[in-house]
């Protein structure tokens, strides 16, 4: 069974696909996605730190923590305090550790060397109709540079960022372009 140790709040909670936990209020809105911080995954007598994958969590809904009273008494002198505290909380659920089981990953891993021919062919049509050294621009250089590209290289950017990076900034420089260039 796989689990992964992600960190959320400067907390570190160890997590499986399915479960459901309540953690300190996290800046996503109810109902969307967002991906922790992966420290580590496990799971079938191994381990990895510091993995690539990434794993994808849900916010469920928000609620209050149970109330913490607090009490101050100084003897002889009448001083009495009282007050409370109620923490914020995140109930998230985790969708996804990787992408899927870490059983599917071999199998994935090698469909592809079976068709290494297609693949090389599709790799070597792709970089002609895009821009030089794409692969390595980060998100902010592709929002600068789009502009001085033809439609047919960011139409060629588009479809390399849905198939590999799936990068949502790109994306969207590159989708806007689209928009405006038609």
């Amino acid at each position: 069974m796989a689990y992964a140790i992600i960190s959320l709040g400067g907390k570190q909670y160890r997590v499986r696909e399915g479960e459901r936990l309540l953690v300190d209020r996290v800046p996503t809105e109810e109902g969307k996605t967002f991906h922790p911080e992966v420290l580590m995954l496990g799971g079938d007598g191994t381990f990895e730190l510091a993995p690539k994958t990434q794993v994808t969590a849900r916010v469920v809904g928000l609620q209050l923590g149970e109330k913490v009273r607090i009490g101050k008494y100084r003897a002889k002198t009448g001083y009495r305090r009282h007050t409370g505290f109620r923490a914020k909380l995140s109930q998230i659920e985790i969708e996804s550790i990787g992408g899927g089981s870490r059983k599917a990953a071999p199998a994935k891993q090698k469909a592809p060397t079976e068709q290494a021919a297609p693949a090389k062919q599709e790799a070597a049509a792709a970089p002609a109709k895009l821009p030089d050294g794409y692969p390595d621009l980060t998100v902010a250089g592709i929002g600068e540079q789009v502009d001085s590209w033809s439609p047919v290289q960011v139409e060629a950017a588009l479809e390399y960022e849905r198939a590999h990076a799936k990068r949502k900034g790109a994306i969207a420089a590159l989708e806007a372009k689209q928009k405006k260039g038609t």
